[in-house]
């Protein structure tokens, strides 16, 4: 009994460890690029040219690059529904959040499964999987709208068990919400000087992630 319950706490203890390395990394990215002032990633609204299809293309590559990069996303999706409209704004920041997510699972499968298989045995991995395979999907979904823990989700995914259609499919749950508040806000503000800024986009965020808070404690009850 002990030693089974040694093998569970050291599997548990291992993955922890692996969230906070890439949290950690996440992190340090993060310090680094406030640290230079790049502007780009100060306000990339700035840099968005019009509103045509390379406009819609910046979308998505600012919101799928936010995987590595403290790209400010919730302005950049407010900007979008500006510039496209509540329903195509909420298309483009879906499609640049399920590929943040996307490309989060690529960062975690590159490396990730051989490095688990040097620090945890079988048996711990099998627990650990299991543990991921539970709650995993959740998790994903519901940190969606959080920034670096969402990145982490992703990466922590492809490293495990879960596979890519499942994880697409959480994030893109978890990903709708604050893709069609934003856009709705920035339509909503179309027009109006000053209207895409930081506090506008606070107010959005404190709504979708009531609506990610609700959705984790929706599926812990069904668990």
């Amino acid at each position: 009994m002990t030693e089974r319950a040694g093998g569970e706490g050291g599997s548990l203890t291992r993955y922890l460890l692996l969230v906070a390395a890439v949290l950690g990394a996440f992190l340090a990215v993060f310090v680094l690029a406030e640290a230079f002032s790049l502007p780009l990633l100060d306000d990339p609204t700035r840099w968005l040219p019009g509103s045509g299809p390379l406009a819609a293309a910046a979308v998505v590559g600012l919101l799928v690059v936010d995987v590595v990069l403290p790209v400010p996303a919730s302005l950049v999706m407010i900007t979008s529904g500006v510039l496209f409209g509540a329903v195509v704004g909420a298309g483009l920041s879906l499609l640049g959040g399920v590929g943040s997510a996307v490309a989060g699972y690529g960062l975690g499968r590159f490396g990730g499964p051989a490095l688990l298989r040097r620090v945890c045995s079988d048996a711990e991995r099998a627990r650990a999987d299991h543990l991921v395979r539970h709650w995993g999907l959740l998790a994903i979904a519901a940190t969606r709208p959080v920034p670096l823990l969402a990145e982490t989700a992703a990466v922590v995914a492809g490293a495990s068990c879960l596979g890519l259609l499942r994880t697409t499919a959480a994030a893109a749950a978890g990903a709708v919400p604050g893709a069609v508040l934003y856009a709705v806000a920035g339509s909503l503000s179309a027009g109006t000087p000053g209207a895409v800024t930081a506090p506008s986009g606070l107010l959005v965020f404190a709504a979708a992630l009531t609506i990610a808070t609700g959705l984790w404690l929706l599926g812990r009850r069904t668990q």
